[in-house]
């Protein structure tokens, strides 16, 4: 090897290590936040104990049926943080590729380790609760209404698009991105097609990794998604209102099934050129931070005569976050741009109403207004 070469082969090293080593640091990160959950959790409780302890007396004594609600919240985070620990128990071993196995394990987080575990951020907690309410909506019959509305338009179309008299739907590869928790990518391989979830998330990861591969049956455990509401309840009991999950047994999978879940950056994982019969997105395009790299991914990915099925809004999650870019184009021209790719569209719907994760108790609601489309790659490629 000449020096120029040696030398090239040191750099690729050096970025290799440092890759790996950065992705080691964001591994270990969000294992700390789900881990630093109880501490951070009793933090924001302790603070509003602390106050309403030093309220007039007969203050306290008007809001004593208050002061117990605060003790049943105590409860439900201490249950919500067993299952966590559960979640996070042999994460190390989730990737067959990948070794992380010098990170602490479960069974040695000893009262002295949880001590010195390390702040998390608030970003970083918020999606640790939002990952627990991702199992309402993907895990529970609590979200049998929500998965209805996003879902079920999709897998209609999907089998509407491959009916079983015309295809051996264990030939039809379907490709779902941003896959969360991995319901819907799992009812499509229920259905009987060959079905690949996709996920960049470590939360989402972590959480469908336990509920997929540890979860064998149903209604096993129990969760708290709404003790973090302290706001906008009607009832006490709405804020300690449990859900029940698994609603259905994910393991129960015909035994010819083909299903699995693939971590990474969607950009990055998917570059074979028309690899897929089928990408359903669902909530999905809005996390991009350049929305036309997705599109351009979709089209070159989807086989020609393929369908893209797409069902969300358009909340583009990194506007206005710091240090991150983002463009934020409206449908109409995010419409545009696919059809100048050379999609065809061959069905939309506007205004269709949907929410996500929605707290079915609470005073305040979210609901998106959701666009649904159907596209198809022509089976001749045409000029663009």
């Amino acid at each position: 090897m000449d020096g120029n070469a040696a030398k090239d082969a040191r750099e690729t090293s050096g970025m290799k290590s440092d890759d790996e080593a950065q992705e080691k640091e964001h591994f270990n990160r969000i294992i700390n936040a789900f881990r630093y959950y109880k501490t951070h959790s009793m933090q924001r409780l302790n603070k509003t104990e602390t106050y309403l302890h030093n309220l007039p007396k007969h203050h306290q004594v008007l809001l004593s049926k208050y002061s117990h609600q605060l003790e049943n919240v105590r409860v439900a985070i201490e249950h919500n943080y067993e299952i966590i620990k559960l979640i996070v128990k042999d994460v190390t071993k989730m990737f067959e590729n990948v070794d992380h196995s010098d990170v602490e394990n479960n069974e040695q987080l000893t009262k002295a380790a949880a001590a010195a575990l390390t702040k998390a951020s608030n970003v970083d907690m918020e999606k640790v609760q939002s990952t627990l309410k991702q199992f309402v909506r993907d895990w529970s019959e609590e979200g049998a209404e929500e998965r209805k509305a996003c879902y079920e338009p999709i897998l209609e179309e999907i089998e509407r698009r491959f009916p079983l008299d015309e295809h051996d739907r264990r030939s039809i590869n379907v490709l779902v991105p941003g896959a969360g928790l991995g319901r819907l990518a799992h009812e499509i391989a229920r259905r009987g097609f060959t079905c690949q979830g996709n996920e960049f998330s470590l939360f989402m990861l972590f959480a469908s990794n336990f509920v997929l591969n540890k979860c064998h049956e149903v209604n096993l455990y129990r969760l708290y998604p709404w003790v973090h509401h302290y706001c906008n309840n009607v009832h006490s009991q709405d804020q300690v209102r449990y859900i029940l999950f698994p609603d259905v047994d994910p393991s129960e999978l015909s035994p010819d099934s083909q299903f699995s879940i693939a971590a990474g950056d969607f950009l990055q994982v998917y570059t074979e050129s028309d690899a897929w019969d089928c990408i359903a997105t669902c909530f999905f395009l809005d996390t991009a931070n350049n929305i036309v790299s997705y599109l351009e991914t979709i089209w070159k990915i989807l086989k020609p005569g393929g369908y893209w099925i797409n069902l969300g809004p358009l909340l583009y999650h990194f506007a206005d976050i710091p240090n991150e870019n983002s463009i934020e184009p409206c449908y109409e021209d995010v419409k545009g741009i696919v059809k100048k790719l050379g999609f065809v569209l061959i069905k939309e719907v506007l205004n269709v109403p949907t929410t996500y994760s929605q707290n079915p108790f609470s005073m305040l609601r979210y609901e998106y207004r959701s666009v649904f489309f159907v596209c198809q790659k022509p089976n001749v490629h045409t000029s663009r």
